[in-house]
């Protein structure tokens, strides 16, 4: 990948990041740089979509910290 190739990326990446943060969706640079590698490789965005939604669902509550 060219320089300017690897800029457009990042740009591209860090736009997507802002706007996830806006719609508050929780998910960190890394994650959704996974994401968007998925759908480039042809993945279903509402399916991956789904699959992110179940695995926060199975994730257990964290504990409250004790005083």
């Amino acid at each position: 990948m060219d320089s300017e190739a690897a800029k457009t990326a990042r740009d591209s990446l860090d736009l997507a990041f802002h706007m996830s943060n806006i719609l508050d969706t929780g998910l960190d640079r890394h994650t959704l740089s996974v994401l968007i590698a998925l759908c480039d490789l042809g993945l279903n965005p509402e399916t991956l979509a789904a699959v992110v939604k179940e695995l926060r669902a199975q994730q257990p509550s964290p504990s409250p910290s004790a005083p």
